[in-house]
C-alpha cells in the first residue's frame, strides 16, 4: 500500500490548522509525526481516517478504493462488559476467529483472554487494543499517542508488542506522539511538524528498520528530533 497525503488547508472556524502539508506513506513502512501540542496531528490523522472531509486536497490509496484501517487510540476504547477475546473476535467474521486467538498467544496476552476490560490495567488494556488493531489485517494502522501516561516500562513493553503485531502483520502505520525517544524506537522516518498551521519543517530517517527498538539508535535519533524542533521554534 501506498498513501499520499496532500492537505493544502484545513480550518476551524476561519483558523488554519494545517496548510500545504504533503507526504507519503509507503508498503509496510512506518512514519511517526511529532510535533507541539495542539498543532493538529490528531486531525490530520482525522482525514487520513475518513472521519473528517471538510479540508482542501486529497488522500490518495492504491487503486482509488479506501484501505482496511486499524486505529489504535490514546484511550483503549474496549467494550467492558466483554472479555478480551470478545474484544477480539467481535470485530472479525467467525472464520478469523481462530487466527485472533493465535495473535492473543504470538502476543503474550491469552492468559488474559477471559478477563473484562476494567480488571485490566491502562498498559495491558493498551496492548489488547493494539491486538484487536492487528486483528482485522489492516492495510493502515493509525495511532494516537497510544503510549501516554504509561511510565518508561510500560511503555517500552507496549512499543514492544506493537512491533511483535507488526512484524506478525506488516503493514503501513501512521503514528502521532509527542515522545522523539518512542517514535525512534518504532519508525522508518520521523515528520516534524510545525505549530498551527502545521506543515513538514524537518524529515528524519531512522538509521535500518531492522534495529527497531534499539534504545542506542532511538536516543541518538530522539537527539537530532530534538535539535530539528528547537532549530525550528528559535526561528519564529
Amino acid at each position: 500500500m501506498s498513501l499520499l497525503v496532500r492537505v493544502r488547508r484545513k480550518a476551524f472556524d476561519e483558523k488554519p490548522v494545517l496548510e500545504g502539508l504533503e507526504f507519503d506513506l509507503g508498503e509496510r513502512e512506518i512514519v511517526a509525526l511529532v510535533g507541539p501540542s495542539g498543532c493538529g496531528k490528531t486531525t490530520l490523522l482525522k482525514i487520513v481516517g475518513g472521519l473528517d472531509s471538510d479540508y482542501e486536497g486529497m488522500i490518495g490509496w492504491p487503486d482509488g478504493r479506501a484501505p482496511r484501517i486499524g486505529t489504535i487510540f490514546q484511550e483503549p476504547r474496549l467494550l467492558p462488559w466483554r472479555t478480551v477475546r470478545q474484544n477480539l473476535t467481535l470485530v472479525l467474521p467467525p472464520d478469523a476467529h481462530a487466527a485472533a486467538e493465535e495473535l492473543l498467544r504470538h502476543l503474550g496476552l491469552w492468559s488474559f483472554r477471559d478477563s473484562f476490560p476494567p480488571t485490566l490495567s491502562l498498559g495491558m488494556a493498551r496492548r489488547v487494543a493494539i491486538a484487536r488493531a492487528f486483528a482485522i489485517a489492516p492495510e493502515l494502522v493509525l495511532l494516537d499517542e497510544p503510549f501516554v501516561s504509561l511510565d518508561p516500562e510500560m511503555a517500552q513493553r507496549s512499543r514492544d508488542v506493537l512491533l511483535e503485531a507488526w512484524r506478525e502483520r506488516a503493514t503501513s502505520v501512521l503514528l502521532v506522539t509527542h515522545d522523539p525517544v518512542g517514535a525512534a524506537a518504532l519508525a522508518d522516518r520521523i515528520l516534524v511538524l510545525s505549530p498551527r498551521p502545521a506543515r513538514i519543517v524537518a524529515e528524519i530517517e531512522v538509521p535500518t528498520a531492522q534495529r527497531r527498538g534499539d534504545r542506542a539508535t532511538a536516543l541518538q535519533v530522539a537527539a537530532q528530533l530534538e535539535v530539528a524542533v528547537g532549530r525550528h521554534l528559535a526561528q519564529g
